[in-house]
């Protein structure tokens, strides 16, 4: 049995919604975790699918795992396992995250090569190569990631591309190598701060945070620590796009208006009244929204996260939008739902040209990631009639309570069981 979701249209959101701890940072914490010996015990984490699958990722490496509602407890035992196998990682790109840890601490690493998102290739090169020049040796042998080193040594690596898997990667491997390593073209989105955080309160030496110059200096021990999960940026995004889609007014808590900077800027130039405050902020649209520019980058850019939000919002604004995707190339099969909406949109290589209308019209759509989920469900809203939302578990991966928080806001969203 599938679930769908069942949304009506018309719908104009209106309330208050906080945001829980991010995904792209509780799945990170949680790998870092096996750097320690003992019990580190994480808080502010989401109630998604992707922790639960984390849980049992960990536990295959010889860990206890315990969630009790927001709370997630890790005891790391004094040798994990060293291999991570297919059926813990294929469901999840994030499960990746365990090779850095594992080859610092245990001298050697086999993670099975991840499955997740349908949004384009994610190669691991740059995690390897950054941990080549660490001094490990890797290798891809049997559908799995081989990583080996007797002990890391301090070096200097720049990437190619500010890669926030590599960066994690290789900033988790070096905390425990010999010496210094200087990572230059390091991801500066605000889940690598995080990371920092908690890599630093478990006794790492880590300068540069929040910068594109990571210096390293490794230490002989971690130990383990508690920590509050940073809140979603993405998430917060998304009810701020709800907000602008459904002429709504939405006030977001649990999150650093910072880390959504650009995404807020360019819905005020799309006509939201937009106000910040210290842990939140309040998006209002009264009128059509107008049609803006986009093109997604690493933070701060805008956040490819968030692509399928700005298609939906430009599906329904006044004018002509282009919006090029410099992330993830397969990240457009998104529009071929809009489509089916009624959206006029036509992609031509990694740019799309989105014509807006007045109103989307209902149909069955599908998701293909989590992220086109969400945004899929924020356009029905702004259907004439009732859309069926397909392949939500897609959703389910990466927002908690979200039709709950839907209907509060004023949504008519039914999760219904198929076939």
């Amino acid at each position: 049995m599938k679930d769908q979701f069942i949304v009506s249209g018309g719908a104009r959101l209106e309330g208050s919604v906080k945001v829980d701890g991010a995904k792209n940072s509780v799945l990170k914490l949680m790998a870092a975790a096996l750097l320690a010996e003992g019990t580190t015990t994480l808080t502010n984490c989401p109630e998604i699918l992707d922790v639960p699958l984390m849980k049992k990722v960990l536990e295959g490496l010889g860990c206890t795992v315990s969630i009790t509602g927001d709370t997630v407890v890790i005891d790391a035992p004094d040798k994990p396992s060293s291999y991570a196998d297919f059926d813990a990682v294929r469901q999840f790109r994030a499960s990746v995250c365990v090779l850095g840890p594992l080859t610092a601490r245990c001298g050697h690493a086999k993670v099975a090569l991840p499955g997740g998102d349908a949004i384009g290739s994610r190669p691991l090169d740059m995690h390897q190569s950054g941990l080549e020049k660490l001094g490990a040796s890797t290798r891809i042998e049997h559908g799995a990631v081989v990583a080996q080193a007797d002990r890391l040594t301090g070096a200097s690596i720049k990437l190619d591309f500010p890669s926030v898997g590599a960066t994690e990667n290789i900033l988790t491997a070096a905390v425990l190598a010999d010496g210094t390593t200087v990572l230059d073209n390091a991801a500066r989105e605000p889940e690598i701060v995080d990371l920092c955080d908690m890599l630093c309160e478990m006794g790492a030496q880590i300068e540069g945070a929040g910068t594109s110059t990571l210096t390293i200096h490794g230490v002989d021990k971690l130990h383990p620590t508690n920590h509050e999960v940073v809140g979603d940026r993405i998430v917060a995004g998304t009810w701020a796009y709800a907000a602008a889609m459904t002429r709504g007014d939405i006030t977001v808590g649990g999150i650093a208006p910072r880390h959504l900077h650009l995404p807020l800027s360019k819905l005020k130039s799309a006509g939201a009244d937009v106000e910040t405050y210290d842990q939140g902020f309040r998006v209002r649209m009264e009128g059509r929204p107008a049609a803006v520019h986009y093109q997604t980058l690493p933070f701060p850019g805008f956040p490819t996260d968030l692509q399928p939000m700005a298609i939906g919002l430009s599906a329904v604004a006044e004018g002509t939008t282009v919006i090029t995707e410099n992330v993830f190339e397969s990240r457009f099969r998104f529009v071929d739902e809009m489509l089916r909406l009624g959206a006029d949109a036509q992609v031509d290589g990694h740019h799309v040209v989105i014509h807006g209308i007045e109103q989307l019209s209902s149909t069955d759509v599908w998701s293909s990631d989590i992220r086109a989920g969400a945004g899929l469900v924020l356009a029905a809203l702004c259907a004439d009639e009732k859309t069926t939302v397909h392949d939500i578990f897609h959703i389910d991966r990466g927002y908690p309570d979200f039709v709950h928080n839907l209907n509060r806001l004023g949504a008519n969203v039914e999760r219904v069981s198929g076939i």
